[in-house]
């Protein structure tokens, strides 16, 4: 039986690939699948416009090469959980 982690784990990775390769290479996120799963899958992303999503996508793609690989996925994901994180103890205080 798979635990809550693993299953929030899994959900994690099956979201990557459920956006990645729709455009290109099957193994990163493209500009525009990048923009689709933050617009798609997080309540911030009905917020962010095209300019929110290229800074997005500046400070994600640490070797600049205009794709999102799942490493630099994971970096994001990180940022998210810290920021969630801080909003919860602040309302535990």
């Amino acid at each position: 039986m798979e635990t809550q982690l693993e299953k929030a784990l899994a959900t994690l990775v099956c979201t990557f690939h459920k956006y990645s390769g729709r455009e290109g290479d099957k193994l990163t996120l493209s500009r525009q699948e990048l923009k689709e799963l933050v617009q798609e899958e997080l309540a911030l992303g009905e917020k962010m416009k095209n300019r929110g999503i290229d800074k997005l996508m500046e400070s994600l793609d640490k070797n600049h090469d205009d794709e999102i690989d799942f490493k630099e996925y994971t970096n994001f994901l990180t940022a998210l959980c810290m920021s969630y994180n801080e909003f919860f103890q602040k309302d535990a205080k």
